[in-house]
């Protein structure tokens, strides 16, 4: 027990999501009317936006207005029609991040492609830019950016050196860098409940928590929602449902697709019709796996939550005792017991708000209910033989 609350102050920071930047958090409000400037030299390449996306300045500098990269029409709309050669992407299963809408879009630098791997995130050539932006609806039950509040607009950007990421907050139409993280005040309806809460935009250093990876006595940062798996989909293309892989593979962004019936695949937590094991293990792959594997941060844990992990096994959590946690206010002893889900550490931590006890940890604020609901259906339908839980 002794040794399980030594580590467990380690482990309460051990997941969220993708592409942050800041350093501190710092309370920020949208309704504020100022807008803070951080100024540039006349020759800074971040001057130089000319209606087309500017490479050099990603490649080089933090420009202090995501507008000065040129990366959307519409500056001031982040969530569609992105300035050629970007183009959006989707995922098949959720990352919960307060119910908060997410808009994804990949840039590749002219004759690049991202080079396709079966389990493991794909790799992406020296200039990519991987940008997604955060916006909070005001009813979850009414879709459509017309019901939702920009919030922020995270930048993924190999360069040179390696992998980078930025962020910026949006303030009334312009999206500023912030040098740290920032807490957003704000108010939703989930399931008819309205639930006013602080969205923490984080920063730079949580931000690599989740991004990067220990291998060789070093640790880097890597994109890790861009998986075969994740992106295995339909999506609507010129009126057609196609599935993205091949489409991306056809439009010579995609190098080495697989045959796509041997590529994996997940669901939406709400497609019944889909097997309640694939939409569980998929969630957790999205929400949890980037920090509960082999070289993630929560590596020390000992839980594996990646996709292609036997949900069966000891290492998936079944009757597998965590390090670094005292069980909480339940006492409870085993991240998994199976067919009892009401005991089992994996959901009770999902439902809880304290920073030190939830999981994750950071990127939520609110309980995912939905979520939650899932993962208990699973772990109640797993055969209590499975596991030795004494």
């Amino acid at each position: 027990m002794k040794k399980r609350l030594i580590f467990s102050s380690i482990l309460a920071i051990s997941c969220l999501v993708i592409a942050c930047g800041g350093s501190d958090n710092q309370d920020v409000s949208t309704d504020s009317p100022t807008i803070p400037t951080v100024p540039t030299t006349p020759d800074s390449l971040c001057e130089h936006a000319n209606g087309q996306v500017n490479w050099q300045a990603l490649m080089a500098e933090d420009c202090p207005r995501l507008s000065q990269y040129g990366l959307f029409i519409d500056p001031s709309n982040p969530t569609t029609q992105p300035q050629t050669p970007g183009f959006d992407y989707q995922l098949a299963t959720q990352l919960f991040s307060n119910y908060a809408s997410k808009y994804r879009f990949i840039y590749l630098p002219a004759g690049q492609t991202m080079q396709y791997h079966a389990q493991e995130a794909f790799e992406f050539p020296i200039g990519a830019v991987l940008v997604k932006t955060f916006a909070l609806p005001l009813d979850t039950a009414i879709t459509g950016v017309a019901n939702e509040v920009l919030i922020e607009t995270r930048l993924l950007i190999r360069r040179i050196k390696g992998w980078t990421s930025l962020v910026y907050q949006w303030r009334q139409d312009e999206a500023l860098l912030l040098t740290a993280g920032a807490t957003v005040r704000s108010t939703l309806t989930n399931q008819g409940q309205t639930q006013t809460f602080d969205y923490t935009i984080p920063s730079r250093a949580e931000c690599k928590i989740c991004h990067q990876m220990n291998q060789d006595n070093s640790s880097q940062i890597i994109p890790i929602g861009l998986k075969a798996h994740l992106l295995n989909r339909e999506v609507i293309y010129q009126g057609h449902k196609v599935n993205q892989l091949i489409l991306w593979a056809e439009q010579g962004r995609l190098s080495s697709l697989a045959d796509i019936k041997q590529v994996g695949k997940t669901y939406t937590i709400e497609d019944s019709s889909a097997d309640l094991t694939s939409r569980a293990k998929g969630y957790l792959d999205v929400n949890c796996a980037h920090c509960h594997n082999a070289k993630g941060f929560a590596s020390i844990s000992g839980l594996r939550l990646g996709f292609y992990i036997d949900h069966t096994s000891y290492q998936y959590g079944i009757c597998k005792q965590p390090p670094g946690w005292d069980g909480g206010a339940k006492g409870l002893d085993y991240d998994i017991i199976p067919g009892n889900a009401e005991h089992s550490i994996l959901l009770y931590r999902q439902t809880l708000s304290e920073p030190k006890d939830r999981m994750p940890p950071i990127g939520r604020s609110l309980e995912h209910q939905e979520g939650v609901e899932l993962i208990r259906q699973w772990i109640d339908s797993l055969a209590p033989n499975i596991g030795n839980c004494v």
